[in-house]
C-alpha cells in the first residue's frame, strides 16, 4: 500500500494524547504516537497523526538519539498507519516496511522493531527507568 495523500501530524503534550487516546480508543493513559485515518470520500487527506513532544524526548534520551529523530521515528509509524499497515494483525508486514523505510530515511531503530525486542509497550521506556531511579 502506498500513501499518496495529504496527512496532519499535531506534536504536543502527553496529556492531550492521554485525552485522545481515552476519547477515541477507550484508554486513559498517555501514548507516544495515534493515529486517526481520515473519513472515507475526502479526497487527497489520509488522516491525522498526533505525537507526545514529552515521550519522544524522555525515549530518545533513553536510547541516544535525539528527539528530532524520535519524532520522526514516530511520525513514520503513524503515517504507515495511515497507509493500511497494522503490525497487530499482519505477521510482520509494518514492521518490514517501517524497517526498510527507517534506512532510507536514516533513522535509528524504528518503534515495532525496538518494542519487539524489548518487549515493551509504547510509556514503558519512562516507566522503567522511573523504577531504576527509584532502586538506587
Amino acid at each position: 500500500m502506498r500513501l499518496k495523500k495529504m496527512a496532519n501530524i499535531l506534536v504536543t503534550t502527553s496529556r492531550e494524547l492521554q485525552q485522545l487516546n481515552r476519547r477515541f480508543r477507550g484508554k486513559n493513559r498517555s501514548t507516544d504516537v495515534l493515529s486517526f485515518p481520515a473519513v472515507p470520500g475526502i479526497a487527497n487527506f489520509a488522516g491525522d497523526v498526533a505525537i507526545s513532544a514529552e515521550i519522544a524526548a524522555r525515549n530518545a534520551a533513553e536510547l541516544g538519539h535525539t528527539a528530532a529523530a524520535e519524532i520522526k521515528i514516530l511520525a513514520l509509524h503513524g503515517i504507515l498507519h495511515l497507509a493500511g499497515y497494522d503490525h497487530e494483525r499482519d505477521d510482520g508486514e509494518m514492521a518490514r516496511k517501517e524497517d526498510r523505510m527507517r534506512k532510507v530515511l536514516g533513522l535509528p531503530v524504528g518503534l515495532i522493531g525496538r518494542n519487539e525486542s524489548r518487549k515493551l509497550t509504547p510509556t514503558k521506556p519512562i516507566a522503567t527507568r522511573r523504577a531504576r531511579k527509584k532502586r538506587r
